[in-house]
């Protein structure tokens, strides 16, 4: 639909509309947002019905018409998850205006000449929305953020495909309000560094994923009656798998692949894309896994299987976990306390490199980049279970702070309780009492 210069708040309330006939109707197909906005114009584009879901070949449809002629500039901010929850929860759309989490979006909106607006897009891949950009403009997407977009000289004479990507709540650190607020400045400083260079740009702020999936089933399906509510399982994403000869080699499963370049940066979570393992090997005595990011990112980890007479085994060993962004190379090493038996895997609720780091920094490294890795496990050799990981051997100790405390807390009382039982155990009775029919007993005051 093409915008014509209304107010924010408008704009705003009819987006919601759509979204609360949405809630109404549910559907099980998955689905993301999609905002689009032009400095330059775009073709216009009927509202879309209530409950509708935008098809990908409707999207293509548009796209082919919005870049048919001429060179463009296309500004791709791609957010690890959304959905239209996002909007309604922290949107501050009950009047609440000062506590909304997208003023400078809604501000890019109201400014604009034109604007497309697609509650729900129908999602099936994570890159479906770069992929199709990429072909339409002709040009690979170029990995940005706002301060390489300052000092990057834009070629207007031909197509551009600046890849802004913008993180989501990972329960770590940050709110998802406060995520979600922090990604709004970006887009809005973005969008002032492009208005200064004088650079006319079409923008689309999108998800690589829905951030809520909610699935319905038709009431049809129900049996009839009353019924006990039942927790409903969430689906488990696969491991990643590396083969060899179609027989599974390296398995690697994280809930989180978190990265920050630097102290005070958001969070970049990696397993909400798909990597390649290209260049991955394996063989008896060592293991690599490769995974390579279309967002530029690549993680390599390195495991070595040993003999070590001392216990009379094969152990494995983490030794060494390097990451990739572009031509810069950040080395951590994992071999002194990320081990395990050869048969077995490796489990450990976090890995990091910062707080309680069992990756440690190459001090050769001087680069700031952080690792946290939430639900961590891996194994790289003795896959006899096939797609399944073998008895995972857990970082967490038996005797964890905790219960050292406790037993030394519950000695402490004992040894206290033995003693004043010893005590009381020394007490003797008196060997002479008093006879109330005969004479007291008189104790002598004198020296």
């Amino acid at each position: 639909m093409e915008g014509s210069r209304c107010s924010s708040g408008a704009r705003l309330m009819a987006f919601l509309a759509i979204f609360v006939t949405l809630f109404s109707t549910g559907s099980s197909v998955a689905q993301v947002p999609l905002l689009m906005w032009s400095s330059e114009g775009l073709p216009p584009l009927a509202s879309p019905a209530a409950g509708h879901i935008t098809s990908k070949d409707q999207l293509t449809a548009y796209l082919t018409s919005a870049f048919a002629s001429g060179p463009h500039t296309v500004l791709l901010f791609l957010q690890d998850k959304l959905s239209k929850d996002d909007f309604t929860v922290f949107g501050g759309v009950f009047g609440n205006k000062q506590d909304s989490a997208f003023q400078n979006l809604e501000a890019a909106l109201q400014s604009s000449s034109s604007s497309v607006m697609l509650p729900a897009l129908e999602w099936s891949d994570s890159s479906a929305v770069p992929a199709l950009l990429q072909e339409k403009l002709g040009v690979s997407p170029l990995l940005v953020d706002a301060d390489t977009l300052s000092h990057l000289s834009v070629n207007t004479s031909a197509s551009n495909l600046l890849l802004i990507n913008l993180p989501y709540c990972t329960g770590l650190d940050k709110s998802c309000k406060k995520v979600l607020l922090d990604n709004d400045e970006i887009i809005g400083k973005v969008l002032s560094i492009m208005k200064d260079k004088n650079v006319l740009y079409t923008a689309i702020y999108t998800g690589l994923q829905p951030s809520r999936v909610i699935s319905e089933t038709s009431m049809s399906t129900q049996p009839a009656g009353r019924s006990l509510l039942q927790a409903v399982v969430p689906d488990v994403k696969p491991p990643i798998m590396f083969n060899v000869s179609s027989n599974p080699c390296i398995m690697l499963w994280a809930q989180n692949l978190n990265i920050s370049l630097s102290e005070g940066s958001v969070w970049i979570d990696l397993a909400a894309q798909v990597p390649s393992m290209t260049g991955s090997i394996c063989n008896s005595s060592n293991s690599l896994l490769v995974l390579s990011y279309e967002s530029g990112y690549i993680l390599r980890f390195a495991m070595t299987r040993r003999f070590y007479p001392v216990s009379g085994r094969y152990w494995f060993t983490l030794d060494s976990v390097q990451l990739q962004v572009n031509s810069q190379t950040a080395s951590y090493n994992g071999s002194h306390d990320i081990y395990a038996p050869a048969e077995y895997s490796f489990h450990c609720q976090s890995v990091t490199s910062f707080r309680d780091a069992l990756l440690v920094p190459n001090k050769d490294d001087a680069t700031p980049w952080r690792l946290n890795f939430i639900d961590f496990q891996i194994q790289g050799f003795g896959l006899a279970n096939g797609t399944d990981f073998s008895y995972a051997s857990d970082c967490a100790g038996f005797f964890t702070p905790g219960i050292w405390m406790g037993l030394v807390t519950g000695l402490l009382l004992l040894l206290i309780f033995v003693y004043g039982l010893h005590m009381i155990m020394q007490l003797n009775t008196m060997d002479r009492f008093d006879d109330p029919k005969g004479p007291s007993i008189s104790v002598p005051q004198s020296d």
